[in-house]
């Protein structure tokens, strides 16, 4: 493995092997204990990551990062460790390709999107993590068959999603082209191996028409003392597909397959061979495109142009030179071959920062976003969006997407430019905002010294995402005094509606968590949202107002407990003063025609004096004393009847008896301190009692007291019926 990879190196001239070299045995080392899904030993993986940065004529620290890519994330060794060993910017590269990776999500969408976020984020800070991930996925692309059907599917979509849409927008085509290619065999293998095997049918055929032209081609320039290299490429598979599916076209209607390629040493080369190549081919017209002289962003620079051949099919030819063809292969990557060397190409240094603009665009663009749906939409528009170039009036190239109107390109050339704009002029031309700009046209666009702002019908106007982001965000500006009012009452509103005061409810960690759920740092934030219709108030009125109705449970419940602690004292000292009852051989009741009987009360319906009583002769417990109306009493079956006797109070009798409450009402706090203060103001010996509050905002106490009869229980609860929030008492059977 390694000798392949040296000779790789030597072959490309502009790496360190020492370097390379201790960072492939560092990669052994740590990786020894693993394998691949394959049954290979891991380290296979980062050394043919290595291979392809090699290829792509990458640098020496890029290409010893792509051997330590997996070492942070999968084996025993730091950051720290690798900082000391190989410096920090290895270090950082490694720790960047490992951070892409390190996240828990909701949704699988949240999860693609966040991934998107940091990859902008590792290439606004070294592009070169990006490449090194790219390497990594398209081995592991290459080796996708030892993974289940399921994961195969799962890679082949984040590819067409994420990867290859990447690749695209940073020139990378080699990688771009390979990466659909293996997503399309692994997503869609029926439609594959189905389009592969039809053009192989006429493959012979195919090269030897392309064959018979390029030599027509090569002899021409030869006579022209022009020097070059050609072949035909066959256009990938995934590009051909899509184009039969948009176009609803067999491949017998799809002419173009193959692509010839025209190398030569220098521009001026390329113009001459393009002006030859249409005298010996017809050019279709509109179908030649100069990107020599209006590079793309991604760097991509060459003449296309689309010609009518022999048998009257047409077929497409590129024409570049040797730098641009290496750009055209790898794109962004090539930049640091010539930084290695020291070399420069024409416009390099221009079209990287080109490449850093876009990436920080849609930085910009994800931070006025919490939507990830709508964020990786608007990312793959603006991955795949085609271009078109126009000049300002001092004939600056600017380049915006296919159907920017004027709008886009004021806020293309500065945000204030865009925020002051009131008309423009195309060409000289006085044009309408909305009008679609064409390559190769002279914007000019006007503005107001007093400007009012953007127009929210720009919105739906401007094509590109920076134009409407800066506009949203003129909006969200300007408008944030009137959204922070709107949003103020609209939530006073919606409080009142639930029978509460905002300012009342408006507090707490809850309050602090919505603001932060809502990207806000102050309460003011909050009135924003709400006030822009992007948070509904009834959510926000109804998690405070829970918030607070849970503090207020927790602090009755807290109060309760605390009363109840004071009660234990009060019923311990009530317990020692009172006799045990079943001691007594009467309790101030007369039994008719008996003397001395056992007299016990019973517990299913406590009487007091003042309650019509009925007895009981029991089998072993003497005579138990019921009220007339105790519902046990008249379950009775109709021969225990001769068992009941008369028996009534005596009228000097001085006995406590026990007697249970209920009381229910809402919940308040001191609510368990009140109802004790009737029985203490009362001179009542408290038994017993407990409470309990619920959810639904209501409390329930149960007392049990040792009373003189029921007069004076009767004016005990007429009391407790009067405190504040009491709904209902009641006296129950039980004591």
């Amino acid at each position: 493995m390694l000798y392949e990879l040296l000779a790789k190196i030597d072959k490309a001239g502009n790496i360190n092997k020492e370097t390379v070299i201790k960072a492939y045995n560092l990669a052994v080392e740590a990786h020894k204990e693993q394998k691949r899904e394959s049954g290979e030993p891991y380290v296979t993986h980062p050394v043919e990551v290595a291979s392809i940065l090699v290829d792509m004529g990458m640098d020496t620290n890029t290409v010893a990062a792509g051997l330590l890519h997996d070492v942070i994330e999968d084996t025993k060794y730091t950051y720290a460790e690798l900082q000391a060993i190989f410096g920090t910017e290895i270090a950082e590269l490694v720790d960047g390709v490992t951070k892409l990776g390190k996240i828990k999500y909701k949704s699988k969408e949240e999860e693609q999107a966040d991934n998107v976020r940091k990859m902008l984020l590792a290439m606004a800070k070294d592009i070169r993590v990006i490449v090194i991930k790219l390497a990594d996925r398209l081995h592991n692309m290459r080796t996708l068959r030892y993974m289940s059907p399921d994961k195969q599917k799962e890679k082949a979509k984040e590819c067409f999603d994420i990867y290859a849409p990447l690749a695209h927008r940073l020139g990378m085509f080699r990688i771009k082209w390979e990466l659909e290619d293996l997503a399309f065999r692994y997503m869609y293998p029926t439609e594959y191996y189905d389009l592969v095997n039809q053009i192989a049918e006429k493959r012979k055929e195919r090269e030897a028409y392309i064959a018979s032209i390029m030599a027509d081609i090569v002899d021409k320039l030869k006579n022209a003392s022009i020097t070059c290299d050609i072949d035909g490429r066959p256009k990938h598979f995934y590009s051909i597909y899509r184009k039969m599916m948009s176009q609803s076209k067999g491949i017998d209607q799809i002419f173009d397959l193959t692509a010839i390629r025209v190398i030569v040493d220098s521009i001026k080369d390329c113009y001459a061979a393009l002006g030859i190549v249409h005298t010996i081919y017809k050019p279709i017209p509109g179908r030649f495109k100069d990107y020599i002289a209006m590079p793309k962003p991604n760097m991509y620079q060459s003449l296309h142009t689309t010609v009518i051949g022999p048998q009257g099919k047409p077929f497409e030819i590129q024409i570049r030179t040797y730098e641009m063809h290496k750009v055209a292969e790898y794109g962004i990557a090539a930049h640091w071959k010539y930084k290695e060397t020291g070399t420069s190409r024409e416009g390099s240094k221009d079209s990287l920062d080109q490449n850093i603009v876009w990436i920080r665009d849609m930085l910009e663009w994800q931070k006025e976003t919490s939507d990830a749906e709508e964020f990786m939409e608007a990312f793959k528009i603006d991955l795949f969006a085609d271009e078109i170039f126009v000049f300002t009036p001092k004939g600056e190239v600017i380049n915006l997407p296919q159907a920017a109107t004027p709008i886009d390109f004021a806020y293309r050339i500065h945000t204030d430019i865009g925020n002051k704009t009131i008309g423009a002029k195309v060409n000289g031309n006085m044009v309408t905002l909305d009008y679609k700009l064409k390559t190769g046209e002279i914007v000019e666009v006007l503005t107001s010294s007093k400007p009012k702002g953007p127009n929210i019908d720009w919105l739906n106007i401007a094509t590109s995402n920076q134009a409407r982001t800066k506009i949203k965000a003129w909006f969200k500006k300007e408008k944030r005094e009137e959204n922070m009012q709107r949003g103020k009452e609209l939530l006073e509103k919606e409080a009142k509606r639930q029978d509460r005061n905002f300012a009342d409810i408006a507090k707490g960690e809850t309050l602090e968590k919505l603001i932060r759920r809502y990207h806000g740092n102050s309460i003011d934030d909050l009135f924003v949202v709400v006030g822009a219709n992007q948070v509904i108030p009834s959510v926000v009125v109804s998690a405070l107002k829970e918030a607070i109705e849970e503090s207020i449970r927790a602090k009755q419940n807290e109060d309760n407990e605390a009363s109840l602690r004071n009660a234990e004292k009060q019923i311990e000292a009530t317990r020692k003063k009172v006799k045990e009852k079943q001691s007594k051989s009467f309790f101030g009741v007369k039994v008719t025609g008996m003397n001395n009987v056992q007299v016990r009360f019973a517990k299913c319906c406590n009487p007091l004096p003042g309650d019509s009583i009925v007895g009981y002769i029991t089998n072993f417990r003497g005579i138990s004393i019921h009220r007339s109306d105790c519902t046990n009493l008249s379950s009775l079956n109709i021969d225990d009847e001769h068992r009941m006797i008369d028996v009534e109070w005596e009228t000097e009798s001085k006995e406590l008896y026990s007697a249970r409450l209920q009381v229910n009402a809402m919940d308040r706090p001191n609510m368990v301190t009140d109802v004790m203060g009737v029985v203490t103001e009362l001179k009542i010996p408290l038994n017993a009692i407990d409470a309990e509050s619920k959810k639904d905002g209501t409390c329930v106490v149960h007392m049990s007291l040792l009373i003189r009869d029921i007069n004076l229980l009767n004016e005990t609860m007429k009391r407790l019926r009067k405190i504040t929030s009491v709904t209902d008492v009641f006296r129950i059977g039980n004591a």
